[in-house]
């Protein structure tokens, strides 16, 4: 942090300041440079910085506001930021004194050599403008107190709206429906998997699921958990396919569904949900060019999947803090029927001087409680170790990754298995007499359910579709 002689903070300069009290607000002068610097040397650092939402008042020398916001204007009329075209457009903001001269924006970038510290340098800057909100509102906040006349309701409303407003602007904006993956990825995936019968809650797609769940119901916590390459992500989306297609003359609609993928780019899910709708093979796709019919049901797909109501988010290292409140923003604007993650082990602790299974178990017991505050069912999907596999057994709830608290707060628990050799063998030469070739047995062990029995459900896991189906013996035993 750089201090400043008596009388001289760049604040000073400012017709209207925040109230900051007698000390020196938080700010890194050097991070704020480095940042400027970088914006002039690679122009994706601004783009980065408008994604954050990040303004002129963030950065708290005058000097670094002026120039933010001229590079700004330069993005906007799409010209080319450097250190001449920075310093004509202050020079037509009569800027160019107030933010230090040509000679100070030629210095900047002097300074740094490339942008490859841009995020970090951006980190900080936001954590620093943040604390300088945090301390204004909580000084004015001691001011209006001392001086109140209005009542204490009105007071305390008016101090809990101004904290919160700094808490939804620090959340980054990086939710986006689902319309722009589909297009970018055009290679579809999901085909609704018909059930018969009315459910209570969210449908799952399954029969003999809905049967033993009657849907997922709002409220619950329910954990999907497997090694890994069991076909986690494939039965999260085929979750949300069930959603988002109802099955006709059922009298639902399309749920009102948003993932948080930690792990997976939005595009990828996209393509994985596009394919499995079409029912087109992704791994023969991405070898060979699909002929006329396989585009065509691409296509048809992907006019299904516009315009549904779903979102993605696949911000990486977010905290469960950062995703209640994304899930607050969204409620408050729409619906919201679903909410599914994948997968807990990613979800960043907040105290990491704690070990990680009392991070994971924080974690847990706050997915139970989004699930209760927005009556809602939460999908959260979850590792398991490896004492399963080492045992030659099938896996228990004990088994789940870093924390047994999760067991403890789920209501429905499902583990992916494989069954025992000779079952495989029978579903799988099943499947290829059936024509469906390429799939391999699965167990969905539902090994938890709060509120009715539990089982263990035959599936077919077809990795190029990216679906799980129910065994065609299974269809006809129904």
């Amino acid at each position: 942090m750089s201090d400043f002689p008596a009388g001289r903070s760049p604040r000073n300069r400012r017709d209207t300041q925040p109230n900051y009290g007698d000390r020196v607000p938080p700010h890194n002068l050097d991070a704020e440079r480095g940042l400027i610097a970088s914006i002039i040397i690679d122009g994706e650092t601004l783009q980065r910085c408008l994604s954050e939402k990040i303004t002129p008042d963030f950065f708290f020398d005058p000097k670094h506001q002026d120039i933010y916001a001229a590079a700004v204007k330069l993005s906007q009329a799409n010209t080319g930021i450097d250190e001449i075209t920075l310093t004509e457009q202050l020079r037509r903001d009569s800027r160019l004194d107030s933010a230090g001269g040509a000679a100070y924006v030629n210095e900047l970038t002097g300074q740094v050599a490339s942008s490859a510290h841009a995020p970090h340098w951006m980190v900080i800057v936001r954590e620093k403008h943040f604390l300088r909100c945090l301390i204004s509102t909580s000084v004015s906040t001691v001011e209006k107190a001392h001086a109140h006349t209005e009542g204490i309701d009105r007071l305390l409303e008016d101090v809990e709206q101004s904290f919160f407003r700094i808490s939804e602007s620090r959340i980054a904006e990086t939710s986006q429906q689902i319309d722009k993956p589909i297009e970018e990825a055009m290679e579809m995936v999901a085909r609704m998997i018909a059930e018969n019968g009315r459910v209570q809650g969210v449908p799952t797609g399954f029969r003999e699921l809905d049967t033993l769940t009657y849907g997922f119901q709002s409220g619950q916590m329910i954990v999907v958990a497997a090694r890994p390459g069991m076909g986690k992500t494939s039965i999260a989306l085929n979750f949300i396919e069930a959603a988002m297609f109802p099955p006709p003359n059922s009298g639902r609609e399309p749920a009102h569904v948003v993932m948080f993928s930690l792990e997976m780019p939005a595009r990828e899910l996209a393509m994985r949900l596009l394919c499995s709708r079409a029912r087109v093979n992704l791994q023969k796709m991405r070898s060979s060019r699909p002929d006329a019919q396989t585009q065509l049901d691409l296509v048809q797909a992907s006019n299904e999947y516009r315009g549904k109501p779903l979102i993605v988010d696949d911000n990486g290292g977010q905290t469960i803090l950062e995703i209640r409140a994304k899930c607050r923003r969204i409620a408050r604007r729409r619906k919201l029927d679903m909410v599914v993650i994948d997968y807990i082990q990613l979800i960043n602790g907040l105290d990491s001087s704690i070990a990680r299974e009392q991070q994971i178990a924080e974690v847990s017991r706050s997915i139970k409680a989004m699930a209760k505050e927005f009556q809602i069912p939460i999908i959260a999907l979850a590792q398991l170790n490896r004492k399963s596999e080492d045992e030659a057994r099938q896996p228990k709830m004990s088994d789940l990754r870093e924390s047994g608290s999760i067991e403890q707060d789920a209501d429905i628990v499902m583990l992916i298995s494989r069954p025992n050799v000779s079952q495989s063998k029978a579903a799988e030469a099943e499947a290829e007499q059936m024509g469906q070739d390429g799939c391999y047995a699965r167990q969905l062990i539902v090994a938890k359910n709060r509120n009715g029995p539990t089982n263990d459900l035959d599936l077919l896991w077809n990795p190029g579709l990216t679906r799980f189906e129910t065994p065609a013996k299974s269809h006809s035993n129904e």
